[in-house]
């Protein structure tokens, strides 16, 4: 699950986002800094279906279970103590791919500037944060994975 932490010295907040194949925003999300990374994905997710691709943070048995009865499977690496768990191959590819959500945070933060200190009230820091994601809908080039099945031969097209 993609996400952003947004640390200012008066206001510790982290913005949380969800995003599509295409980098475009579909949902996010601002809690304060010390509130758990998976606790908004239920409220975020709502109108989802399909994959959710997320880090080694948002491994949670009764998150899973809430989410794959709403129809929408989340999928994260294991961590180093857990079992190891068949995944599907094109899931695998996919999880490797993951890295675009850490392009779309760095074009919020320097192209967009969501990130500063000048913020001297929480208004304004709300302004900037609204500014800068409708700034970054609008970009012409978002960052985004191809997944055609061009670039996967090895695969067989049942697996689309």
């Amino acid at each position: 699950m993609p996400k952003i932490k947004i640390s200012k010295k008066k206001f510790g907040f982290k913005l949380h986002l969800i995003i599509n194949d295409c980098g475009k925003l579909l949902a996010f999300s601002l809690t304060p800094a010390n509130v758990d990374d998976r606790k908004p994905v239920p409220d975020m997710t709502k109108d989802l279906i399909g994959k959710l691709f997320g880090d080694r943070g948002y491994i949670c048995q009764k998150l899973f279970e809430e989410l794959y009865e709403r129809g929408l499977q989340l999928v994260t690496k294991s961590k180093k103590k857990m079992k190891n768990r068949l995944l599907k191959l094109i899931d695998k590819i996919l999880l490797r791919k993951r890295a675009v959500i850490e392009s779309v945070n760095d074009h919020l933060k320097n192209i967009c500037q969501i990130e500063h200190s000048r913020h001297r009230s929480p208004f304004n820091f709300l302004v900037n944060l609204m500014a800068g994601l409708a700034a970054y809908t609008y970009l012409p080039k978002k960052p985004s994975i191809d997944i055609d099945p061009k670039d996967l031969p090895a695969l067989p097209p049942a697996i689309f």
